[in-house]
C-alpha cells in the first residue's frame, strides 16, 4: 500500500523535473531586432540602387537604344537584382528553418500541456473520489513518528506541486498561443517573400533578354565593336592601376610592420603579431588548377588578331569560352583584394595570393565573395557571364607589376 500511495508523486516529480530542464532557446530580443533592421537596410539599399539604374536605363534608351552605356547599365542592374534575389533566397531558407523550429516547439508544448492536463485530471478525480479521508488514512497508517513527519511533509509538498502544475498549465497555454501567433506571422512573411523573389526573378529574366538584344545589335555594328575594344583597352589600364595600388599598399603595410617589429625588439614587452600569410603560388607553375571546370581558350595571351575588326590587339590574360552561369573558382589560396565593375570587362574580382602573385577574373555575372575575405583553392567566387565576344571568362595572372602567361601556369588540359 505504501508503494501505491507514493507512486503518483514519483510520476509528478519526474514530470516536473522534465519540464524544468526542458531546453528553451532564448534569443536576445534586442539582438534579433538589430539583425532584422540590418537585413532590411541592406535589402532597401539594393532596391534603391536597382531603381537608380532603372532611371539611367530610361535615359540611355532615349539617347540610343544600343549604346554601350545602356549595356553597362543593364549589366550593373542585373548584378544588383541577382544579389537581391540571392539575399531573398537566403532569407527564405532561414524562414523555412524558423517555421520548422516553431512547429516543433508548438508540438512539444502541446504534448507537455496535454500531459500536465492528464496528470491534473487524475489528481482531481482522486480527490473527488477519496476526499480528505485519503490523506488522513495515509497519516494514520504511519508506523512511527518519523514516518508520520515525513508523510506530513510529503502531503504539503504534494499540494504545492499541484499549484505549480496549474501555474505551468496556464504558462504553457500562453506560450503555445504566442508560438502560434509567431508562426502565423512568419508564414505570412514567407508568402510575401516568395512573391517578391518571384517578381525579382521575373525582372532579372526580362533584363537579361534586353541585354541579349543589345549585345546582338552591338555585334552587328563595327563602329560600336570598335568602341568596345577601346573600352577594353581602358579597362586593361585600370587593372594595371589596381595592381599598382595594391602593391603600394602592401609596401606601406610591410614598412609599418617592420617598424613595429623594431619597436618591439627595443622594448621587448609587446608580443609579436602573427606573421603575414605566405603563399605557395610560385610552386604551382604548370600545375595550377583552372578557374573553371571546363572550357577552351578562345583568345591567348599576348598579341592577337581581332576576329571581327582584323586589328592586332594585346590580351593581358586569356579568354576561356564557358557556358554563362558556370562556377568560377579561385585557382589558389588567397584573399579578395578588389571587387569592381569596369566597362569593357564587366564585373571584376582580383585575388591576392601573397608573395606578389595576384589573379584577375573578369566578365562575371554574379560575385559571391566580399573584399578581404579569405579564399581557399577551388572555392567558388563568382558565376561566369557574357561579353560582346560571347560567353567567356577573362583570366589574368600577375607577379608584382609583370603580366604572366596563364597557360604557362595552368595545368595541361586533358
Amino acid at each position: 500500500m505504501t508503494k501505491h500511495l507514493f507512486h503518483p508523486s514519483g510520476s509528478v516529480l519526474a514530470l516536473c523535473v522534465t519540464l524544468l530542464v526542458w531546453p528553451v532557446g532564448v534569443v536576445s530580443a534586442q539582438q534579433a531586432s538589430r539583425e532584422i533592421t540590418q537585413k532590411e537596410r541592406e535589402l532597401s539599399r539594393l532596391r534603391t540602387e536597382i531603381q537608380s539604374y532603372e532611371k539611367k536605363l530610361g535615359e540611355s534608351v532615349k539617347r540610343e537604344r544600343s549604346t554601350l552605356e545602356h549595356l553597362d547599365n543593364l549589366e550593373k542592374q542585373s548584378t544588383l537584382i541577382r544579389r537581391l534575389v540571392n539575399k531573398l533566397k537566403e532569407e527564405e531558407r532561414q524562414m523555412s528553418a524558423d517555421i520548422l523550429k516553431a512547429r516543433s516547439s508548438i508540438g512539444d508544448l502541446e504534448r507537455q500541456l496535454q500531459s500536465l492536463k492528464n496528470h491534473y485530471a487524475k489528481y482531481v478525480r482522486s480527490v473527488y473520489k477519496n476526499g480528505r479521508v485519503y490523506d488522513l488514512e495515509l497519516l494514520f497508517s504511519s508506523n512511527s513518528i518519523n514516518q508520520l513527519s515525513i508523510r506530513i511533509a510529503y502531503l504539503r509538498k504534494f499540494s504545492e506541486q499541484r499549484v505549480k502544475d496549474l501555474q505551468r498549465i496556464v504558462q504553457n497555454k500562453t506560450d503555445l498561443e504566442q508560438q502560434n501567433e509567431k508562426l502565423q506571422k512568419t508564414l505570412a512573411d514567407e508568402r510575401r517573400l516568395i512573391a517578391e523573389k518571384s517578381t525579382e526573378e521575373s525582372s532579372l529574366k526580362k533584363k537579361m533578354t534586353q541585354r541579349q538584344r543589345v549585345l546582338s545589335t552591338i555585334r552587328n555594328d563595327k563602329k560600336l565593336y570598335k568602341q568596345e575594344l577601346n573600352r577594353r583597352t581602358q579597362a586593361v589600364r585600370q587593372i594595371e592601376q589596381f595592381i599598382a595600388d595594391l602593391i603600394e599598399k602592401e609596401r606601406i603595410r610591410k614598412e609599418r610592420e617592420a617598424a613595429a617589429a623594431r619597436d618591439r625588439l627595443a622594448s621587448s614587452t609587446t608580443p609579436a603579431p602573427e606573421p603575414a600569410p605566405v603563399g605557395s603560388f610560385e610552386f604551382q607553375r604548370g600545375s595550377l588548377r583552372w578557374p573553371v571546370s571546363s572550357g577552351k581558350i578562345a583568345s591567348r595571351f599576348g598579341n592577337q588578331v581581332h576576329p571581327v575588326l582584323k586589328t592586332v590587339t594585346q590580351n593581358t590574360g586569356i579568354d576561356i569560352t564557358v557556358p554563362s552561369g558556370s562556377d568560377v573558382q579561385a585557382v589558389a589560396d588567397g584573399e579578395v583584394s578588389v571587387l569592381s565593375f569596369l566597362p569593357g570587362f564587366g564585373n571584376v574580382v582580383i585575388l591576392n595570393h601573397y608573395n606578389g602573385f595576384r589573379t584577375v577574373y573578369a566578365h562575371l555575372a554574379d560575385i559571391t565573395v566580399s573584399e578581404s575575405q579569405k579564399i581557399r583553392a577551388g572555392e567558388v567566387i563568382a558565376k561566369s557571364g557574357e561579353s560582346i565576344a560571347g560567353a567567356i571568362l577573362h583570366f589574368e595572372i600577375w607577379k608584382e607589376r609583370e603580366k604572366q602567361n596563364p597557360e604557362v601556369w595552368l595545368a595541361k588540359q586533358r
